[in-house]
This record gives structure tokens, sequence and C-alpha cells, in this order.
């Protein structure tokens, strides 16, 4: 394992082990659910916008490392930054997962560039990012 591969694996089982931003928003201004049947993830993620700035976020997820991981960092990504920047981390993201190909630019993220060899996580790894985009997608608030 080379010592950018045993980075990688570190930052996931950290963020795995120890996920940012979990637990409820308050002031949440969006909330939404993802699940991933297959394997049995789950996920709740809380978008605070203020006009078009993601002000804070907040994913508490169940399930494997991948997927926990995912949420989490995706958390630490997203803070402040704009929705059309959201999404172009989200879409880079997705690319990076599917096909390896990774963008510098998703920093942290790019631990999880070898999902793309898994094919079987494809799925725990892009649930996050699928919830994310379905928020983004409401005008108003998605809380079940």
């Amino acid at each position: 394992m080379s010592a950018l591969q045993a980075m990688y694996k570190q930052v996931i089982m950290e963020h795995s082990r120890k996920p940012r931003n979990a637990g409820e928003l308050p002031g949440a201004t969006h909330t939404g659910e993802g699940h991933n049947p297959s394997c049995g993830d789950g996920l709740r993620l809380q978008l605070q916008l203020e006009g078009d700035t993601i002000r804070d976020v907040h994913a508490t997820a169940t399930g494997c490392a991948i997927s926990v991981a995912s949420a989490s960092l995706m958390t630490v990504a997203l803070r402040g930054r704009t929705v059309a920047q959201a999404r172009e981390t989200a879409q880079a993201f997705t690319q990076m997962i599917r096909t390896g190909e990774a963008d510098a630019a998703l920093g942290d993220l790019m631990a999880l560039q070898g999902v793309h060899t898994l094919h079987t996580r494809v799925k725990c790894a892009t649930l996050p990012w699928q919830t994310l985009d379905v928020l983004l997608s409401s005008p108003t608030d998605t809380q079940p």
C-alpha cells in the first residue's frame, strides 16, 4: 500500500468512526432522507441555506464506513459554499466515484477515489450526494 493510499484509508476510517457535523441542525431550512436498500445505508441530511449559500450542513449517516465517511466529508466540504459550487463539487465527486478520475480541487474527498473499483460500494459513496441533489432541487423544506 502506498503512503497516499494509507493516508486516504486513515481519512476514511477517521470520518467513519467520528463523523463531523452529525446530529440535528437547529435552523435547518431543508431536511431530507436517503436510503440504500442494497446494503442498508441510511442518511438524514439537513441544510441551512441563507440565500444561495450553504451556511451549515449536518448529516447523520448509518451503515457502512464508506457511506458514513462520504457524508461526513461532504459536510466539511460544503459548509460556506454556494449552491452552484456545491453542485459542481457533487458532480466532480460522482464522476470520480464512477470513473476514478479525480479533480485535485476535491481535496479530502479524494480519499474515496478507490471506491470506483468497488462496484458494489458506489451507491454507498454517492448516497449523501444524491440526497444533497434532491435537497438543492427543492424550493422549500422537505422534512418528512
